[in-house]
C-alpha cells in the first residue's frame, strides 16, 4: 500500500512538472515556478516519458515543444492538476464558504475603467478576504497569462478567438463618432464615411484592433482617411478630441455622458463590439472565480450549454461610452 501511495505521489509531481513545462515552454521556467532545480524537473519528465513509453517533448537545445502525445497528455492532465491545486477552495465552496483564496483577472485599460469598477466594488464588499489581483495588460499579454495559468480569466473584447480559448460575450457596445462642440460635422445627423474623410482622425496605436477595423471599413468602401494623431488610452483620446485636435471613431464603452463632446451614431458602417470573459478551454474555475463571473452575469454558467450565436447579451445603452 505504501508503495502504491508513493507511486501516486511521484506521478502527481511528474504531471505537475510536465504541465508547468508545457505552459512555459521551458524546463528552467517550470523549475522556477515549482521552486525546484532544473535538473530535477528534467528528471521528473524523463521518468514520466519512460513510464508512459512515449516522447512528450521535442527538445531543440534550450527550447522544448510538445509532441502530439504531449498535447494529448496535457489535455488529460491539466484538469487533474488544476483540480488538485484548488482542492481546498473547492472543499470550502461545497461547504458554502467562498471567503478565502486568490483571484487573478487580466484586462485592458478600457475594461478596468468602464466595466469592472462596480462589479469589483460589490465583490470586494461581499468577499473581503479574497486576494483579488487585477492585471492591466494588452490582449496579447493577456493571452499569454491565460495560457500560463497565471490568471483565472480575462475580461475584454475579442474578434478572433483561438482554438484553445473560450469567449463568453456579455455586453454589447455600439460604435460612435465623437467630435468637439462646434465641429463642422455637428450639423450632420448621420455622418457618412465620405463626410468623415476630410477630417483628421485620432486613433489608438496601430497594433491594436481598433486601427485595423477602421482601416478595413474605409478600404471596403473605397474612401480615404487621414490619421492626425496616434495615442493610447480612451481618456487621452477624448481629451484631444474635446480640444479640437481631431475626431475619433470609438465604441460606446468609455463615453459616460458628461464629456464636452458631440456624439454621432456610425453603426451603419462599424460593427457593434462585444465585451465578455475569456478563459482557457478546460480551465478549472475556482469558487471565487465562479462567484465573480456570476456577479458579471447571473446566467453565466447556464449559458455554457447554449451555442455562442444563441447567447443573449446585455446591451449597455449608457450615454454612449467608448472603446474600439
Amino acid at each position: 500500500m505504501a508503495s502504491q501511495d508513493n507511486n501516486g505521489l511521484n506521478q502527481l509531481r511528474q504531471l505537475r512538472a510536465f504541465c508547468q513545462a508545457a505552459q512555459t515552454g521551458s524546463f528552467s521556467k517550470a523549475a522556477e515556478r515549482l521552486q525546484l532545480s532544473q535538473p530535477s524537473v528534467s528528471l521528473q519528465i524523463q521518468a514520466l516519458e519512460k513510464e508512459l513509453d512515449t516522447l512528450l517533448f521535442e527538445r531543440c537545445g534550450p527550447k522544448i515543444r510538445l509532441t502530439p502525445a504531449g498535447d494529448l497528455l496535457l489535455d488529460m492532465a491539466r484538469p487533474l492538476i488544476d483540480g488538485f491545486s484548488r482542492l481546498n477552495d473547492s472543499f470550502s465552496a461545497r461547504l458554502g464558504n467562498v471567503h478565502a483564496g486568490p483571484l487573478d483577472i487580466a484586462s485592458g485599460e478600457a475594461t478596468l475603467l468602464y466595466i469592472l469598477p462596480e462589479i469589483i466594488h460589490g465583490f470586494s464588499n461581499e468577499y473581503p478576504q479574497i486576494d483579488l489581483k487585477l492585471h492591466n495588460v494588452t490582449g496579447h499579454d493577456g493571452m499569454a497569462l491565460l495560457r500560463a495559468d497565471e490568471v483565472d480569466f480575462a475580461v475584454g473584447s475579442m474578434i478572433d478567438v483561438p482554438d484553445d480559448m473560450i469567449y463568453h460575450p456579455i455586453y454589447d457596445f455600439k460604435p460612435a463618432l465623437i467630435m468637439c462642440k462646434g465641429h463642422p460635422l455637428e450639423k450632420v445627423e448621420k455622418p457618412t464615411l465620405t463626410d468623415i474623410s476630410p477630417h483628421g482622425l485620432i486613433l489608438p496605436p496601430r497594433h491594436l484592433s481598433t486601427w485595423s477595423v477602421v482601416d478595413l471599413v474605409f478600404q471596403q468602401h473605397g474612401v480615404p482617411y487621414n490619421v492626425v494623431m496616434e495615442v493610447g488610452g480612451w481618456e487621452v483620446i477624448k481629451r484631444y478630441v474635446e480640444s479640437g485636435t481631431g475626431i475619433s471613431i470609438v465604441t460606446s464603452i468609455c463615453l459616460r455622458g458628461f464629456e464636452n463632446l458631440t456624439v454621432k451614431p456610425i453603426d451603419d458602417y462599424f460593427p457593434t463590439r462585444s465585451y465578455g470573459v475569456v478563459h482557457r478551454r478546460g480551465k478549472f474555475m475556482s469558487p471565487q472565480a465562479k462567484r465573480f463571473l456570476e456577479l458579471m452575469d447571473g446566467d453565466f454558467f447556464a449559458k455554457q450549454t447554449i451555442a455562442p450565436a444563441q447567447r443573449s447579451k446585455k446591451i449597455r445603452s449608457d450615454p454612449l461610452i467608448t472603446h474600439l
